[in-house]
């Protein structure tokens, strides 16, 4: 990692830090019907897809909202984060976690069945080395659950035009670093050896969380977001999860062959007898 994206990281990590004293106050615990609440039961939700009887991982698990609710049903949980501030609320809820960078996660190689991270990927700079290192620790047929911030969506639109809400009170959410990733850029964020089996749009037609407040319009969003989110609106959701499948073991050997067999075949080629057709 080079100096630049080191600083970087080290003020990401002095942000959440600062956000975590203030970030629950709109979340699931203090408001159980609100915006956040909803986004959360979506994700949750679609993890639950994959996620039942495995052994999971949440990077960027934050204060255990998520991981919470996830424990009960999988054969193990482990949650990184890379603010200090934030895993003390989930250590507190009695969660197994670590602090830890997704551009180097402290595991070993294809420990986990899953590994889902939720809002997370926007934040980091070098999101390709992200990929790599999440798909380096899920298993062969094992599943990344990995949510974008997406530009194709009415989030982005709002994003752009609104100002910048308060963090604490001193610091607001311009304050780190953000990208926008469409749908269709994650093939090539992952590269070769996985691939998107399915998706999910989040927050598709809620023009803004203050809309999660007004009593008729929180329903009819409510029910709008879970109709809409697996069908095709879903690639125009505000956060869009894609999930990924690592190949397996035989496929896998099965491309390490065909790659040696071309390049035998090229040095034949090379040596002037048989050419390739």
């Amino acid at each position: 990692m080079s100096e630049a994206d080191q600083a970087q990281e080290a003020s990401i990590r002095s942000y959440y830090d600062e956000f975590s004293a203030r970030y629950e106050d709109q979340r699931r615990t203090r408001k159980p019907d609100g915006y956040h609440a909803l986004l959360d039961d979506l994700e949750i939700d679609f993890a639950l897809r994959y996620a039942k009887g495995s052994d999971l991982l949440e990077v960027g698990c934050g204060t255990g909202l998520i991981l919470e609710r996830l424990v009960p049903h999988c054969k193990s949980t482990r949650g990184v984060d890379l603010s200090p501030g934030m895993l003390e609320a989930a250590k507190a809820r009695g969660l197994e976690v670590q602090v830890g960078s997704v551009t180097k996660l402290p595991f070993e190689n294809e420990q986990f069945d899953v590994v889902c991270s939720f809002k997370v990927l926007a934040h980091v700079p070098e999101i390709e080395t992200a990929f790599h290192e999440m798909l380096r620790v899920t298993r062969p047929n094992g599943y990344v659950l990995a949510e974008l911030y997406n530009p194709w969506s009415l989030r982005a639109l709002a994003k752009r035009f609104a100002p910048a809400r308060a963090i604490s009170d001193k610091t607001k959410e311009s304050a780190v670093y953000t990208r926008l990733d469409a749908p269709n850029t994650v093939n090539r964020l992952i590269g070769s050896g996985a691939r998107v089996l399915d998706s999910r749009g989040v927050r598709i037609i809620t023009p803004a969380a203050f809309a999660m407040k007004i009593p008729v319009l929180k329903h009819v969003l409510r029910r709008a977001e879970w109709a809409l989110c697996d069908g095709p609106m879903s690639r125009f959701g505000g956060f869009w999860i894609a999930a990924i499948r690592k190949d397996g073991e035989s496929k896998r050997v099965a491309h390490l062959e065909s790659s040696a067999a071309n390049l035998a075949l090229g040095a034949v080629g090379q040596n002037g007898m048989m050419q390739p057709k």
